[in-house]
Order: structure tokens, then C-alpha cells, then sequence
């Protein structure tokens, strides 16, 4: 927070010292240049500490995130051209209400089958684009 708020006082005294340069005679140059050079070294050194302290030993653990994705509302936006708001709403608020994954709920809601669930519900498809429409969408 410190860097943060440091880089930002520093880009507020380049923007005005930028804002202030008569004749082009670049006669704020210098404080622009530390200023800068001084945020550049701050932001790369707290991000080898965040490395070295924080993110380093991290491990992914594929399944939990895999679970939430699953269970996440957002993925009924998919259903909306098929079924409408309304009704990707009330599966997205069931799922959530009980803890389920939205390929469940709408499995019970529509009369989808699995398969095109799978299909249309597919995370990584769903950053594609667009709406899913033939088996063979990559």
C-alpha cells in the first residue's frame, strides 16, 4: 500500500510538472525524471518482495477451483438465449441458495440434456465467446 500510494503522488507531481513545462523549455524535466525512475524502482523491488514473500510456494489446487467454477451463478448467462433471463435467474438463485453446481440445477429446471449442458455450460468455451453452437467450438 505504501508503493501504491507512493507511485501515485509521484505520477500526480510528473502529471503537474508535465502541465508546467513553459516554452518547451523542459525546465521540470529533472523532477519528472527522478520521480518516474523513482516509482520504476519501488514497483519492480515490492514486486520481488511479493515474489519472494507471498507468491512463491503458492500451489494450485485444481479441484477446489474447478469446484467454484462449477457452482459459480454466472455461468447461466449462457442459457439466457435458450431460455430466457428469467429463467437462468431462478436457476443461477437455486444453485446458489443450496450450494449446487448450476449444471445440476439446470439439469432439473430444463429440458436439456446432460451432454448439451456439458456443452453449453463449458468454462473454458465460455471464454470464447459467443454462444456455443457445434460440438467441435475450440
Amino acid at each position: 500500500m505504501m508503493v501504491a500510494a507512493q507511485v501515485i503522488g509521484n505520477d500526480s507531481a510528473i502529471a503537474m510538472a508535465a502541465s508546467h513545462g513553459n516554452f518547451e523549455l523542459l525546465t521540470m524535466l529533472p523532477v519528472i525524471a527522478h520521480n518516474l525512475l523513482q516509482s520504476l524502482d519501488i514497483l519492480a523491488n515490492s514486486s520481488r518482495l511479493l515474489t519472494d514473500k507471498a507468491i512463491r510456494g503458492f500451489a494450485v489446487n485444481r479441484g477446489q477451483i474447478a469446484a467454484l467454477v462449477d457452482k459459480n451463478p454466472v455461468l447461466v448467462t449462457a442459457l439466457n438465449p435458450l431460455m430466457g433471463y428469467e429463467k437462468a435467474a431462478e436457476i443461477a438463485k437455486q444453485a446458489y441458495a443450496e450450494g449446487r453446481r448450476v449444471k445440476d440445477v439446470a439439469a432439473e429446471k430444463t429440458p436439456l440434456s446432460r451432454d448439451e449442458l456439458d456443452r453449453l455450460l463449458d468454462p473454458r468455451a465460455l471464454t470464447l465467446g459467443g454462444i456455443a453452437t457445434g460440438p467441435n467450438r475450440e
